[in-house]
């Protein structure tokens, strides 16, 4: 059986953490997509959840379904760069996977809130952090309007919570861009952009 860890021809010294965060409405899970897209040695991190697998999803694919109990299992072993309980669920990133790719030379992007995104930086100093931000408070209240999923009372609960996010991220010292979507392919040829930057900078400080 091969080592996971010999070098395969294709590896790199190019590994970097991407995290890209943002309030709910900005549309960050399409942008995150374009950034995948657009730089050919990027993964995507599928996320432990405790959350009961539907019909729709995909292990593996949408996330790794596991117990509880197992849940708590890879917490305490430190086996989770982040984690969060929501409404009673379990999220979180598994290390390993992270790590192995990175160690590949891979751009590794996780999408995960403020909280996660601070609980990252801690035990990953050097991951690149992307804040998405709406044109404005205004635009964004209407992109969770339009979206005409919920009613007002939710929308409102939903929008005090992205005010709260976009404070929190902005003195979180977790993110090195803040990027307005006020136009999605713009907002991703930005995100794009900053990556690759960054991954440049990298090289030129390791030359």
């Amino acid at each position: 059986m091969t080592d996971h860890r010999e070098r395969l021809a294709t590896d790199t010294d190019d590994g970097m953490l991407l995290v890209i965060s943002g309030p709910s409405g900005v549309g960050k899970t399409t942008i995150t997509r374009g950034v995948e897209r657009s730089i050919a040695d990027s993964v995507f991190s599928v996320s432990v959840t405790t959350r009961p697998k539907t019909d729709a999803d995909v292990e593996g694919v949408d996330y790794h379904f596991v117990s509880h109990d197992e849940f708590e299992k890879l917490r305490a072993a430190g086996e989770l760069l982040e984690s969060a309980m929501v409404f009673g669920n379990g999220y979180a990133t598994p290390r390993a996977w992270v790590e192995e790719q990175l160690g590949r030379g891979r751009l590794v992007i996780l999408e995960i809130d403020v909280a996660g995104a601070k609980q990252v930086k801690q035990s990953m100093p050097d991951m690149f952090g992307v804040f998405i931000l709406p044109p404005s408070e205004e635009a964004l209240l209407e992109r969770l309007r339009a979206r005409k999923r919920e009613p007002e009372e939710i929308i409102n609960r939903r929008f005090a919570e992205a005010r709260r996010e976009i404070a929190e991220a902005r003195d979180s010292g977790a993110y090195d861009r803040f990027i307005v979507n006020d136009e999605l392919d713009r907002a991703i040829h930005e995100a794009v952009d900053a990556v690759k930057q960054e991954r440049e900078r990298r090289r030129s400080r390791r030359a």
